[in-house]
């Protein structure tokens, strides 16, 4: 169907994928997102809102950039290498390494949370942060993720301006949501371990869908709903807690 023939203006099914695949996309996006809070906080707070865009902006670039070249990303899912009976693709490549990026990078944030000097509330590494490597890394991680979104947005959508336009609205909406979400998490080192810990499940269900292992997404949605929940709990016991000592 032609954009400019403007038929699509009373197609519900076209209206229908659009709303749907925007939802997914910012759903899929919530770990990038969560991602970026964990990077940008390292910054000097000056810096933390120029490298949220920036690393919002690459996210965007490299998705649409994906979109232009279907044809090639189709061809990541074929055969590459065969290891032991069990045959790798590209595809099975970038998830692996983009999930032991991201347990490595996870572990060294957790390391530095906990080992912390406790006269010091600077996490250790925090001095040395630049915004060119915490954009470099955002860079890095942004390419697993939306390989995701694009495999995602191409199953779901038939026409290729759909999958476009739900993803410039998913990424417009996650930008809002950036700063409140950083915010937040820099504000609650409860929230960033979980954050945190959440970013290392992510790690192991890369790992095991580049091996071939799928584990349903909705799991680790409900673990990430459940454990927010949870945390919520304590944040308003601790809050009343708070409110009645005073």
């Amino acid at each position: 169907m032609d954009f400019l023939s403007f038929n699509w203006v009373t197609d519900a099914s076209i209206w229908l994928s659009l709303v749907t695949l925007a939802g997914l996309e910012i759903v899929l996006g919530i770990d990038n997102i969560v991602f970026i809070a964990i990077l940008t906080n390292r910054l000097p707070e000056a810096q933390r809102p120029a490298a949220r865009k920036a690393g919002m902006a690459m996210a965007l670039l490299t998705r649409l950039a994906l979109l232009s070249v279907l044809a090639w990303v189709a061809t990541l899912t074929q055969p590459l290498v065969t290891i032991a009976g069990l045959a790798l693709s590209w595809r099975d490549v970038i998830l692996l390494a983009g999930g032991l990026f991201l347990l490595v990078k996870a572990t060294h944030e957790i390391h530095n949370e906990v080992e912390v000097d406790e006269q010091d509330s600077t996490p250790a590494d925090a001095a040395t942060a630049t915004f060119g490597a915490v954009v470099a890394q955002v860079a890095v991680i942004d390419i697993i993720f939306s390989l995701d979104s694009v495999i995602t947005a191409v199953g779901m959508a038939e026409h290729l301006w759909v999958m476009v336009v739900a993803i410039v609205i998913a990424m417009a909406l996650m930008l809002a949501a950036s700063t409140p979400l950083s915010n937040f998490v820099s504000n609650h080192p409860t929230v960033k371990m979980l954050a945190l810990s959440f970013l290392m499940m992510i790690g192991v269900f890369l790992i095991a869908d580049g091996l071939h292992f799928h584990i349903p997404k909705g799991y680790l949605y409900f673990s990430l709903a459940f454990s927010i929940a949870v945390e919520a709990l304590n944040y308003t016991v601790r809050r009343r807690r708070r409110a009645a000592r005073a």
